[in-house]
């Protein structure tokens, strides 16, 4: 059972998203909290498995709130919830630590997909979101040397990680099997020395999308 814990500051948003989630039978909420304050303390206190975060909220918003979890509960995972006007604050959240992204109106299907991927550790954006937040995004005229010397395959891993795809679906449109995939990522991580999926996305979004 992955245990969650819904953080909005509007109450009707939490509570479809609580009715939505506990229809699924690994899916159940844990706790609620209205603002990123109340959400550090309830996740310290509850030991969710994944946070399901908003990011403009009053007292603390989300992007503070995610960097307070991710260095005192490292364990626990954090699934921004936005809107297309929240590009800057989700931006701050995935390099406070976030896990992924998606826009609020994501299906209750993809988005308990989305939770499930980022339990096992896996990064979740919603497509197109990526190349938005990022677009602005200054960066050096030249890729990384690593980058270049990055073979075609591992490219197109990487960009489509960039759009927001899991390992499943890179599976599927490059033909190759998931454990492939797994082994390119790892790949893309130790070459470009990176910490995780989601520097990978961001690199991606600088480079892949952009040249």
């Amino acid at each position: 059972m992955i245990r969650l814990l819904l953080v909005d500051d509007q109450g009707i948003i939490r509570e479809g998203l609580r009715s939505l989630l506990e229809t699924k039978s690994d899916l159940t909420v844990v706790g609620e909290a209205e603002n990123g304050k109340a959400a550090v303390e309830l996740a310290l206190s509850l030991q969710p498995d994944v946070v399901l975060m908003d990011v403009r909220m009053p007292i603390m918003d989300g992007v503070a709130a995610t960097r307070a979890l991710t260095e005192r509960a490292p364990d626990i995972k954090v699934l921004v919830l936005t809107t297309f006007d929240d590009d800057e604050y989700v931006t701050q959240a995935l390099r406070c630590g976030a896990k992924g992204y998606l826009l609020k109106d994501t299906p209750s299907a993809e988005l308990a997909d989305a939770i499930r991927a980022i339990h096992r550790g896996y990064t979740q954006f919603g497509p197109g979101l990526v190349e938005k937040a990022f677009s602005g995004t200054p960066a050096p005229e030249e890729p990384p040397e690593a980058y270049t010397q990055l073979t075609p395959r591992e490219q197109e891993v990487l960009q489509l990680i960039a759009t927001g795809c899991s390992n499943r679906e890179i599976a599927e449109q490059l033909y190759i099997s998931e454990r492939t995939v797994k082994n390119h990522v790892n790949s893309l991580l130790r070459r470009l020395h990176l910490r995780d999926r989601t520097q990978v996305a961001i690199l991606a979004a600088k480079w892949s999308l952009r040249h």
